[in-house]
């Protein structure tokens, strides 16, 4: 059966723009919060967006208000109960993960397909939660979700080879570019990813060069969009340490180990743009200016 219905748990930055994106492939989107003050602001996050694209002229004024019909919010689990597919977006971390699941699995019919969009987390160990771990697997979008085309698609030991196929057509039906990867850390983008920033850290601590030079560096040198110590800052160094912390407890090896600067700096609340201050202080987010850290 083709995927038609779509429910997607969490309306947060990922979770909403993977439901935008749903929604404007033609697909019946049920997104889930939980509270109405969440729903609505995930809900003008989409609506901002949308707008832009209509601004930009990369979408009509119909194809807009098509999929303003096809998206709804909710508070309630019970209303994913129709969906073909529900899209896990929530906090990374593995109890509430498992707990969503494991109430999804009760509500949804066993033809239902779940998929969790974690960056990092066993897809394996998610699937126990559940009876369906045949019809479980990954689907990892890249932030902003409107804009990046890359989709992971994860496949673990026990995901059905037709299932997992099904999911790649239909990312690829969301105009996103699916890559085929199993269920080991990291998948392929993190597994890659997190020891360079981890490395841009390093060399930071060890006084091989400042802030903005690090960052120069990579940008000039290797034609990087954005320097390592940048992207931490838009990624959030809180995540980028959960992330490291996941991977050094699956490999045990120095490379994903998070170093003492990133530590302390999660540690005081310097989470990165979000939070107004990381390796860059964004007073000014229009200029930002490298923190002193030594």
């Amino acid at each position: 059966m083709p995927i038609e219905r779509v429910g997607v748990v969490g309306c947060g930055l990922m979770g909403s723009g993977i439901a935008q994106v749903v929604a404007q492939a033609g697909c019946q989107v049920v997104v889930r919060e939980v509270s109405a003050e969440l729903i609505e602001k995930g809900l003008k996050s989409i609506e901002k967006n949308l707008q832009r694209l209509v601004e930009k002229g990369s979408l009509s004024e119909a194809q807009r208000e098509q999929t303003r019909v096809r998206l709804r919010g909710t508070t309630s689990l019970d209303e994913l109960r129709d969906s073909d597919l529900v899209i896990e977006a929530v906090i990374e971390q593995l109890p509430a993960k498992k707990e969503l699941f494991a109430t999804l699995d009760k509500i949804c019919p066993q033809k239902t397909i779940f998929a969790s969009n974690t960056s990092s987390i066993s897809i394996t160990d998610m699937a126990t939660a559940t009876q369906r771990p045949n019809r479980f697997l990954g689907l990892h979008f890249f932030n902003p979700v409107p804009v990046m085309k890359l989709v992971e698609v994860i496949r673990t030991i026990s995901t059905d080879p037709n299932i997992f196929e099904e999911v790649v057509a239909f990312a690829e039906r969301l105009g996103k570019t699916p890559v085929r990867t199993s269920d080991r850390t990291g998948f392929i983008v993190n597994r890659l990813l997190v020891p360079y920033m981890l490395d841009a850290i390093r060399a930071l601590e060890e006084g091989v060069a400042s802030i903005e030079d690090i960052d120069k560096s990579m940008k000039l040198g290797c034609g990087h969009p954005m320097g390592p110590l940048t992207l931490l800052d838009f990624v959030g160094l809180d995540t980028t340490c959960y992330i490291a912390n996941v991977m050094f407890d699956e490999f045990k090896e120095r490379r994903f180990a998070p170093p003492p600067l990133l530590k302390r700096m999660v540690l005081a609340g310097w989470h990165g743009r979000k939070a107004g201050r990381g390796f860059y202080d964004y007073t000014d987010p229009q200029n930002p200016r490298p923190m002193e850290l030594t």
